[in-house]
């Protein structure tokens, strides 16, 4: 996987945003977010060498909120459901997890919420999370290559400048097929 420096112009790069998904079955796509509290799922079918990623902001909905598209269930629905309509198998999915972080004293919650519903959705489903990153302190810039299943993260330091990286640090245990950058 090409360095965050090194990801030239021949690489289709797709940002997705907090309460969207993407997928894609392009094997020059690379598809980008940035998280704090909120979660990124990635999923892909191997056999099928197709991808994508959601990014949710809150774990689900409360009473009376009617942004959907921002809350989990309905974000992992809307992703599995374009995968298999574009030739993925359910049970050929494969999960890794980022985000979770407890960034904002007072709101740590949210974070960990965020984190347990997504493990806990992936369980139900019987889809299997082959790595993860989630919860700490620090956001984190997320890249996922959806027809291999690679993806890399880099945390980014608490300063007010989202771009200044932090220092390396190492892959959480347990992490699968993750590297940090």
């Amino acid at each position: 996987m090409p360095a965050l420096d090194q990801l030239g112009p021949e690489w289709t790069k797709v940002h997705v945003i907090q309460g969207t998904h993407t997928v894609s079955d392009d094997p020059k796509a690379v598809l980008m977010t940035i998280l704090g509290s909120c979660v990124a799922t990635c999923l892909w079918d191997e056999k099928s060498r197709i991808g994508g990623m959601n990014h949710f902001l809150l774990p689900d909905v409360t009473s009376g909120e009617s942004e959907a598209r921002l809350y989990g269930a309905h974000a992992m629905e809307l992703l599995i459901n374009d995968l298999m309509k574009r030739g993925a198998r359910k049970d050929r999915l494969q999960a890794k997890l980022f985000g979770g972080a407890s960034m904002i004293e007072g709101l740590s919650v949210i974070g960990a919420r965020n984190a347990a519903f997504a493990k806990q959705f992936l369980i139900r489903e019987g889809i299997l999370c082959v790595g993860e990153s989630l919860g700490g302190k620090n956001a984190r810039r997320v890249r996922f290559w959806p027809v291999t299943g690679k993806a890399q993260q880099m945390f980014l330091s608490d300063i007010p400048d989202p771009v200044k990286a932090a220092p390396s640090l190492p892959a959480p245990k347990d992490a699968g097929d993750v590297s940090l950058f």
